[in-house]
């Protein structure tokens, strides 16, 4: 059973930074994709970030494009999401998920941790 637990949320400074952490478990993931996701208080949940594990291809939303970085550890099992420049329109839960690359839809989510933006 694929398990995606989340880490490193909190409450920091507009201008600050975090990393984000998702560590996966019940599989590898050379074959998925691994996004990040988030969602405000109010607002629909947004895609942030994605990765291929298999060739390390990234994709971003417009908003975070030159602020945030995603990368995997093999070796660890663990996607990161590195967060600078934080802005308080970033606050929001946010939560990792995991799709198969032939597939359209993130199957496996994990519970999501807080990231709160102060101005």
């Amino acid at each position: 059973q694929v398990q995606l637990v989340e880490s490193g949320g909190g409450l920091v400074q507009a201008g600050d930074s975090l990393r984000l952490s998702c560590a996966g478990s019940g599989r590898t993931f050379s074959n998925y994709v691994m996004g990040w996701f988030r969602q405000a208080p109010g607002k629909d949940r947004e895609f942030v970030a994605a990765i291929t594990w298999s060739s390390g291809t990234t994709a971003y939303t417009g908003s975070v494009k030159g602020r945030f970085t995603i990368s995997r550890d093999s070796a660890k099992n663990t996607v990161y999401l590195q967060m600078n420049s934080l802005k308080p329109e970033d606050t929001a839960v946010y939560y990792c998920a995991a799709r198969a690359i032939t597939s359209s839809n993130f199957d496996y989510w994990g519970q999501g941790t807080q990231v709160t933006v102060s101005s």
